[in-house]
């Protein structure tokens, strides 16, 4: 083989860095690669569009299936992101006999299973590097740098966007409505945000990362999911009062045999590493029972970072056909027909403290109601904090609890809910203060 053809589905932002990285370090990569890295032709919906690149002799064309079904390309980049058409595009392109680069993790989390079986019957790679946390090679650092330990928790922050609206909430004060549309201005957050603020974006990264970790198959769905919507700058200002950061944590932990998977906003203590994780930075941190705990930082999206992960696959990909191997690491550490299917802890039995907050008419014996419910469901209170207004008739209580279950908190959330002195939903939020 003289050199890697390419051929790239979607030419936006992260297409265009992949474009000006191939077309830039051409030397570079040729020989780090063993062999040039040809870009030969990119599929786009907008072919006219001018994306200040010059693209020299790259054919650029409206018609995917002169990438799909070339004869005269080895890989496909897919960067069009989601699942349809993607999911059909990448198939088809596997069955044309053609590897797949992907930095699509809806695809990977909801599909990957699939695929992957795909990719082994008919002799392809499928590499997914750029699907998580961008530049940071937390995949490859999963699969071969810790490949030898025993891995009990993965935990991070996953989502930039997420990230940079908790961060610019506690440090400037703001309400989060006014933040997520700062981050929406400055192009941070999209125009619809839920994919982002509802957790969906980090679970779908936890999904593949827990399937490498542990060997289990992909499944989205047995994530446990919640956003960062009800994250109000009274539980911002009461987290940094108390020693804490909230973050929205991504966590998979095995314990027991029973597998831990979730996305929500936690407190962590602001001596943490994880805490010192701001604004749009991403960070991933590995327990392996030989290795300890490592971390990986860096850039998690853009047009740069993304593009350097998709790359480092390519250079994988021509390194391995170079020397004829078929593909010498499972794509989830492990070949698929020898994935598990570890049980799922049940949310309502996970133990730990837990931050509550309310909102409570201010009249004499409302503490006292409140607290004969918790008691009631044997939980007991480390802290109560009661100061300020959050409207007219209304002030915030917020409590810290010791140690308990989840159901418990659940059912005595529900009870108090229904009090007449309380005006608002409670809104609970678990401390991890053991984490790195």
């Amino acid at each position: 083989m003289d050199a890697l053809r390419i051929g790239m589905l979607g030419f936006g932002t992260v297409g265009r860095g992949v474009a000006d990285l191939l077309l830039t370090h051409q030397e570079l990569l040729s020989h780090r690669a063993g062999m040039p890295l040809r870009l030969v032709r990119i599929a786009t919906r907008n072919p006219e569009k001018d994306r200040g690149l010059s693209l020299g002799g790259v054919e650029v064309t409206g018609n995917v299936n002169r990438v799909v079904e070339a004869k005269d390309l080895d890989v496909v980049v897919e960067l069009i992101g989601g699942i349809i058409p993607t999911r059909d595009l990448v198939s088809r392109s596997m069955e044309n006999g053609k590897h797949v680069i992907t930095a699509n993790k809806a695809l990977i989390a909801e599909f990957g299973t699939e695929l992957f079986a795909m990719a082994h019957s008919r002799g392809v790679q499928l590499n997914f590097e750029a699907a998580v946390a961008g530049a940071v090679p937390v995949i490859k650092a999963l699969r071969e740098s810790l490949a030898g330990n025993r891995i009990d928790l993965i935990y991070g922050i996953l989502n930039g966007t997420c990230n940079y609206i908790l961060t610019e909430m506690r440090e400037k004060g703001l309400p989060f409505q006014h933040v997520l549309a700062d981050a929406q201005e400055k192009g941070f957050a999209e125009a619809d945000p839920s994919f982002d603020i509802d957790g969906i974006d980090a679970a779908h990264k936890l999904a593949i990362l827990s399937a490498i970790a542990f060997g289990t198959h992909l499944d989205f769905s047995r994530i446990n999911k919640e956003g960062i919507r009800q994250v109000s700058s009274v539980d911002i200002a009461w987290a940094s009062e108390m020693g804490y950061r909230i973050k929205l944590l991504a966590l998979a932990r095995l314990q027991d045999g029973l597998l831990e998977l979730s996305v929500r906003p936690v407190m962590v203590p602001d001596r943490s590493m994880v805490a010192a994780v701001e604004g749009v930075f991403n960070a991933v941190f590995v327990h392996g029972d030989f290795a300890g705990t490592t971390m990986f930082h860096g850039r998690g999206a853009g047009e740069r970072p993304t593009a350097s992960a998709v790359v480092a696959d390519l250079i994988d990909l021509a390194r391995d056909l170079r020397v004829g191997s078929r593909k010498r690491v499972p794509s989830l550490s492990v070949p698929v027909h020898h994935l598990c299917n570890l049980p799922i802890q049940n949310a309502s039995q996970r133990q730990g403290s837990f931050y509550l907050r309310l909102a409570v008419i201010d009249r004499p014996g409302v503490l006292a109601e409140i607290t004969s419910i918790l008691t009631k469901y044997s939980i007991s209170l480390s802290a109560i904090h009661q100061k300020g207004q959050s409207h007219v008739d209304a002030v915030p209580l917020v409590m810290v609890t010791h140690e308990t279950t989840e159901a418990r908190i659940g059912v005595a959330m529900d009870e108090i809910e229904r009090l007449d002195s309380v005006l608002e939903p409670p809104y609970m939020i678990r401390i991890e203060a053991q984490l790195a």
